[in-house]
């Protein structure tokens, strides 16, 4: 695995200790900070990001902080985040896609978790709008964006597009063993990541089910990422219903 490094020149560094130091509070349009590895943490303006690291605000200047330097990131979500888990929760494809683009499009890469679900969600709604190699793009650029992330936000990712292409084996595959995690967990209430992650795999699981005809373990499936595992809002919404129409259409109950 490949980390990208490289270092902000020291005078860059004594600029902005500088500026803090002088001003004795962080530029007056941004509430972001910065926690670089040597443990020094700067407040400044997050202006975006680029290929190479975060483009932050330096008093009158301009100068890009490399991804290498920066351990933590403090910043509240843009409201086109917010915009875009509304929309698609609602079904609204392309008010979610275009809001969606818009956050990856300039803060692809921030070490935020909301950066990080903005990049996944961007993926999903190109399997929801079938445009299946669009979503596999996306979630290969994840991969690279944030090689420390792991392999198993994708596999969720990757097994929707199996889904959609009804290769229920192959979907299954990809979350047995996310599935297999949340049955070693014995504390009810996990740490809200896993949650997430295991709230969509169980709402993957459960599409399995219901078009291959099990339409009780379906139910189930979804209901536990309504009622155990809802840290992903968006899955959450679409697993109640999943879980509504089951009722209504077939009659569904857990078994």
């Amino acid at each position: 695995m490949n980390l990208r490094r490289c270092f902000v020149p020291l005078q860059l560094l004594f600029l902005l200790t500088a500026s803090l130091i002088t001003t004795g509070a962080r530029p007056a349009c941004g509430q972001e900070t910065i926690t670089l590895r040597s443990g020094q943490t700067q407040q400044i303006t997050i202006l975006g990001t680029t290929a190479s690291g975060i483009k932050v605000q330096l008093g009158d200047g301009v100068m890009v902080q490399p991804f290498g330097n920066v351990a933590q990131v403090t910043m509240a979500p843009p409201p086109e985040f917010t915009a875009a888990q509304k929309a698609y929760e609602s079904g609204d494809l392309k008010t979610a896609l275009s809001n969606a683009d818009a956050v990856v499009s300039n803060f692809r890469g921030l070490p935020t978790e909301w950066a990080r679900e903005a990049m996944l969600t961007l993926g999903d709604i190109y399997v929801a709008l079938n445009q299946l190699p669009k979503a596999q793009a996306v979630y290969a650029d994840f991969q690279r964006a944030y090689p420390a992330a792991g392999s198993a936000d994708i596999n969720i990712g990757l097994a929707m597009i199996d889904l959609s292409k009804k290769d229920y084996a192959a979907a299954k595959a990809r979350i047995d063993p996310i599935l297999a995690q949340a049955q070693a967990l014995k504390q009810r209430n996990p740490p809200r990541a896993a949650s997430a992650l295991i709230g969509r795999a169980f709402y993957v699981s459960g599409q399995i089910k219901e078009q291959t005809g099990d339409f009780p373990g379906a139910l189930e499936d979804y209901l536990r990422t309504v009622t155990i595992y809802p840290d992903d809002r968006v899955a959450a919404a679409n697993a109640q219903n999943k879980a509504d129409s089951l009722r209504k259409v077939h009659g569904a109950a857990v078994p």
